[in-house]
């Protein structure tokens, strides 16, 4: 089957939003990359380009430079922070601390209802729209011309083709499977599973002559990291005070966190292992960013 994708490379943004959730620090929330890609699509049908649709996201990590301090000494890093203009009095007023990173990345956009007849006005109009915008909060310092892709995804020499093209960095794929046979075969909540996957354990032996190495180990082999890929609703659909938008629905919600992997590109045989989508389940309140595969081998 042949499928068409727009690749956007090397995406410099600077002072990203690296508080990806309540819980964790690092790499952006991947709600705000499908959320950058939403808002591409929506500008392209402000343009007239309606009938395409942005349906898949991949993201590839080249460079990830987290804004935090660790003097000598110190037990933890600390967040860099951006101060504040001074008050009148000439101190510095009081600010909620955010964590920013630098980052390279590129997106890899699986297209749909695209015409190649309309190939040099989508190039013309990404080109000059995606310096405009903002990413995962953070601004656009360059980006290189965007790619489009026709790939037939049987030849497996296309895939890698087009694979090779977000070399070099590390794609981030979902693993929330080792979550759930964790809480399903040895009775852990979703907490203490994750915190089991991410721990570090250091051991140590001693030989004969007294000698003492020390070992580390996680419980699973692979780059394991928390992701924030979505929101659970906490309340009944409504109306909420104050709200902005007086005909949208409304209601709050929590962050869902779960478990990823970042991987070389050359290990990557299946396309949808690294395409992210939205997926919507009214049932139990659930907002999410996932990948078909993971949803496949866990039957949801």
């Amino acid at each position: 089957m042949t499928r068409r994708f727009l690749l956007i490379p090397h995406l410099r943004i600077h002072n990203a939003n690296a508080m990806s959730s309540p819980y964790t620090i690092g790499f952006p929330a991947m709600t705000a990359w499908l959320g950058g890609v939403h808002a591409v699509q929506r500008h392209l049908q402000q343009q007239g380009l309606t009938d395409i649709e942005l349906t898949g996201v991949a993201l590839s990590c080249h460079r990830f430079d987290l804004q935090t301090y660790k003097g000598q000494g110190d037990f933890v890093h600390s967040i860099v922070g951006t101060a504040n203009p001074l008050d009148k009095d000439g101190g510095r007023p009081a600010f909620v601390e955010e964590a920013r990173c630098h980052l390279d990345v590129s997106l890899l956009v699986e297209l749909q209802g695209f015409d190649t007849d309309e190939r040099e006005r989508l190039e013309i109009t990404l080109n000059q729209q995606l310096r405009r915008m903002k990413w995962a909060g953070g601004d656009v310092l360059t980006v290189k011309p965007v790619e489009i892709h026709i790939v037939d995804e049987d030849d497996d020499r296309s895939v890698r083709k087009l694979l090779n093209r977000l070399m070099l960095g590390y794609v981030l794929v979902e693993r929330r499977e080792l979550m759930v046979q964790a809480m399903r075969d040895e009775q852990r909540d979703a907490l203490d599973a994750l915190l089991d996957y991410l721990k570090v354990m250091h051991r140590s032996e001693q030989d004969e002559s007294g000698k003492v190495t020390w070992s580390s180990q996680r419980k699973a082999p692979g780059w394991l990291v928390p992701i924030a890929v979505g929101f659970q609703g906490i309340s009944e659909l409504g109306q909420a005070a104050n709200q902005r938008d007086l005909d949208t629905p409304h209601r709050f919600a929590e962050s869902v966190v779960t478990l990823g992997e970042f991987k070389m590109p050359y290990r990557i045989t299946n396309l949808d292992d690294v395409l992210w989508q939205y997926h919507v389940d009214t049932g139990r309140n659930l907002y999410l960013c996932r990948t078909l595969t993971a949803a496949n081998l866990i039957g949801d």
